[in-house]
């Protein structure tokens, strides 16, 4: 019998897990009761209720396990642990705040059996503030254009996961992993299916301007080339109007000693326009720095705290 291994991840979500994970249950036993199940909960060091929760939802079924964390090691480290430690036939990842319509989840089997490796759900519409939306949009074309890798617009991790494809996730020994840049790069025979996002349940939303800001850069250094192609290319062609300028000015005050004004204005300009640009670009570089170093150092995704019933054997368990 195939197993289904689902994966939450948590932070703070004391009000969401329990109703999800009955409401996965519920979905699992009425739609797919010839599979058995895991869920596993991995949480990033919650500072409410959340784990207390998971603890008691896991002493009351085996089939639930948990890996707490030491601290919290972001939005993409423990996600991408989390489906490596998974031991199913297929890995379903759904977000705990209802934002992924888990009714899906039957949808993604189906489309798994059929064939496909990676079935991914895709944003068409949400119900979160629009100019966010518009934003992410942008971000999604921009960076599409700029990258070697056709990346998934609107896709953000929620999908199933054949156990090939989270071998592959175990091997690659990224510790800066990003997942989504990863199924557009190295995912085999994807679908996608589309939903429209809904609003958070309960609680409230993790993602801040830094953390968007993070996920955009951890994409931007690892799957583009060209912000520092354009640091060259744009310091080759200033450099060289700056040089035909300058030559310029020489020739005309050498010419025009007495009538043509040396001044300050145009020396301000070129220095405030230079000046800036090398500040942009110093951090551009700064960001692919940052990233090259976190490869580099090779620390772990995350540290473990405790998990629970990663030991109780769950393979002969049907859905119920």
């Amino acid at each position: 019998m195939k197993r289904i291994s689902i994966l939450i991840p948590t932070y703070n979500e004391e009000e969401n897990v329990e109703l999800l994970s009955s409401e996965i249950i519920r979905i699992l036993k009425e739609s797919l009761s010839n599979y058995t199940y895991d869920i596993t909960f991995i949480d990033n060091c919650s500072k409410d209720r959340t784990q207390e929760i998971i603890q008691r939802l896991c002493v009351d079924n085996p089939n639930i396990k948990a890996i707490f964390n030491t601290k919290n090691f972001g939005q993409f480290n423990s996600p991408y642990y989390g489906l490596c430690q998974t031991t199913g036939d297929c890995t379903v990842l759904v977000c705990a705040d209802f934002q992924d319509p888990v009714e899906l989840i039957p949808t993604f089997v189906a489309e798994w059996e059929s064939g496909h490796k990676i079935v991914c759900g895709i944003k068409i519409k949400s119900e979160e503030n629009k100019l966010m939306y518009f934003l992410r949009s942008c971000y999604y074309k921009t960076i599409r254009k700029m990258s070697d890798v056709e990346h998934i617009e609107h896709f953000t991790g929620f999908g199933l996961y054949d156990k090939e494809f989270i071998n592959v996730l175990r091997n690659l020994d990224d510790p800066s992993p990003f997942l989504r840049g990863i199924v557009a790069e190295l995912g085999p025979n994807r679908k996608e299916i589309p939903y429209e996002q809904a609003l958070r349940r309960a609680g409230k939303t993790k993602n801040n301007l830094y953390r968007l800001y993070d996920a955009a850069m951890l994409s931007f250094t690892s799957y583009t080339k060209i912000g520092l192609r354009v640091a060259t290319i744009l310091g080759f062609i200033f450099s060289t109007m700056s040089l035909l300028v300058a030559f310029v000015y020489l020739i005309l005050k050498l010419m025009f000693w007495d009538v043509f004004p040396a001044g300050m204005i145009p020396v301000l300009i070129g220095v405030f326009v230079l000046g800036s640009l090398q500040l942009f670009f110093i951090g551009l570089v700064g960001e692919y720095i940052i990233n090259i170093n976190a490869r580099i150092m090779k620390r772990p995704l995350v540290v473990e705290e405790q998990r629970i019933n990663f030991s109780c054997p769950t393979d002969d368990k049907p859905a119920r």
